[in-house]
């Protein structure tokens, strides 16, 4: 924007303003430098205060950054400075309300549930898009251009920061620290059903059984993260989480939506209009995610995903780097418009898989114990992905142009082979039974066949895990397991 360039930019020997790769790159990249330590520091603070309470919390320390970006008048690291205070926020709200999603869904839901996080991300790049070619469009020469759209984030942490407190703490959080009454209501009203039935007893029995588990060591915050390492398959899950969030990164989603004006200024087409073009598809089909998620599973999804940007992104490398006359894109307005193209069928793969699903799998492959620290470390990883591809992107296009591409090719066929590998299917399945499968090691490849073990042989499996403590010491083998609800539950209670 021609305001926020001559107030920000620098001045080249002819006095005609310009960002710098470093310059461009610090103001991009600080807010992921933020949210990489909002999203660490959430963890604990979601454990003490509650999932909803954090939310508002950190509603507000976005709304505090977006004070100091506004404030600016022409220092250019007051902006940097401003994002990496909103970054704090939203790599905090990152973690929680993925998290406060997948605790209070119905198994049934949840990863269309969940999904939503990133729909309504996608709905607001869009809506920045639109309004970023509105303002240039209509106030080009003033501060109006820019504070405008920064402005307008302070609703939407409004609606959240507010929002959020009329909705009940989740039940899982409530349950954990005594609220049992108040947790049964909650899935009351999530399930539509009454006290007595078998789905609201059959999840407090899970949870109750997990809270047992957990409640049996009392170590202090340093120690409960050393004993989340030490943990049951816990360490493989993390690095399968950290593995992901990178991954998803990794897939070059944000190369086109960090650079995409100045990608395609080269081809000669207004760059407001593409970006607008781009999100509105990849806000649009992101809709489509929702349905896959539940009825194709997440695995399938994953690798279908990860195949076709592997393709998108070989052919607009290829196409950039070969055909594209880069001095004057004019003269090759067909190479320009097939990189348009293919940018859009790879928002088209990323929007309906990698984008939403990745967060589905993030909130239930963790215990409710370590859940929060957990998905910290693995949302930490995705933030910090975020700020090496924004930050270095400018340097590395400049050296070696559109082969970037083929970088991002590759990293889509590793992410499809850890998917296959490594990720086990959650659709349809309680955070428990995940855990279970997690702990019985499951093969991924297989794990959408595995079928649950009665209950009784649940609580013995999770005894045999060192998960859950009880006073029946008769039962000393077995294999190394974790499960959900229990049918000795009762008497376990009363032996306590």
């Amino acid at each position: 924007m021609p305001d926020f360039l001559s107030r920000f930019g620098q001045r080249d020997s002819h006095g005609v303003a310009y960002f710098s790769t470093v310059r461009s790159g610090l103001i991009v990249a600080l807010l992921s430098i933020g949210t990489l330590i909002g999203a660490l520091v959430a963890a604990p603070v979601a454990d003490k205060i509650g999932r909803k309470h954090s939310i508002s919390f950190w509603s507000v320390i976005v709304s505090i950054g977006f004070v100091v970006q506004i404030a600016s008048v022409t220092a250019w690291y007051q902006v940097m400075i401003g994002r990496f205070i909103t970054g704090l926020g939203v790599g905090a709200l990152s973690l929680l309300v993925p998290m406060y999603q997948s605790e209070s869904a119905p198994p049934w839901v949840r990863g269309a549930l969940v999904s939503t996080y990133q729909l309504f991300i996608t709905m607001g790049i869009f809506l920045a898009a639109c309004f970023n070619f509105g303002t240039v469009k209509h106030q080009a020469n003033n501060s109006s251009s820019w504070r405008i759209v920064i402005g307008l984030g302070w609703l939407w942490a409004i609606i959240l920061g507010f929002g959020i407190q009329l909705f009940p703490e989740t039940p899982r959080y409530d349950y954990r620290h005594g609220n049992v009454q108040r947790a049964t209501q909650t899935l009351c009203k999530i399930y539509g059903a009454s006290e007595n039935h078998w789905s609201i007893r059959v999840q407090l029995e899970e949870i109750e059984s997990k809270l047992k588990a957990e409640s049996q060591l009392k170590v202090g915050p340093v120690q409960e993260f050393i004993d989340m390492f030490r943990a049951p398959r816990m360490a493989y899950r993390i690095a399968i989480g950290v593995a992901l969030q990178a991954l998803q990164q990794l897939t070059g989603a944000n190369y086109f939506f960090y650079y995409g004006t100045t990608i395609f200024k080269s081809v000669d087409i207004n760059s407001y209009v593409t970006q607008i073009i781009l999100n509105t598809i990849n806000f649009g089909v992101t809709f489509i995610g929702l349905y896959l998620v539940e009825h194709y599973g997440r695995r399938k999804s994953l690798i279908a995903g990860s195949v076709w940007m592997f393709v998108c992104f070989l052919i607009f490398a290829s196409v950039g780097h070969f055909s594209l006359d880069r001095n004057n894109p004019q003269n090759t307005r067909g190479a320009g418009i097939a990189l348009i193209v293919f940018a859009c069928l790879f928002i088209l793969g990323f929007a309906t898989t990698w984008g939403p699903m990745i967060w589905t799998i993030m909130s239930e492959i963790y215990p409710s114990r370590y859940r929060a620290k957990a998905m910290s470390l693995a949302t930490a990883s995705n933030w910090t992905w975020n700020f090496l591809i924004a930050f270095f992107t400018p340097f590395i296009t400049k050296a070696i142009d559109f082969r970037y591409g083929y970088v991002f090719a590759g990293c889509n066929i590793l992410a499809a082979a850890v998917v296959y590998l490594f990720v086990i299917e959650g659709q349809g399945r309680t955070l428990e039974e995940i855990d279970t499968m997690y702990l019985e090691g499951v093969l991924a490849w297989k794990s959408s066949k595995w079928i649950p073990p009665p209950p009784d042989q649940m609580a013995h499996i999770r005894r045999k895990a060192g998960t859950e403590l009880t006073s029946d010491h008769h039962e000393k083998d077995g294999a190394v397991h974790n499960g959900e609800g229990a049918n000795n539950e009762v008497s376990h209670h009363e032996a306590v």
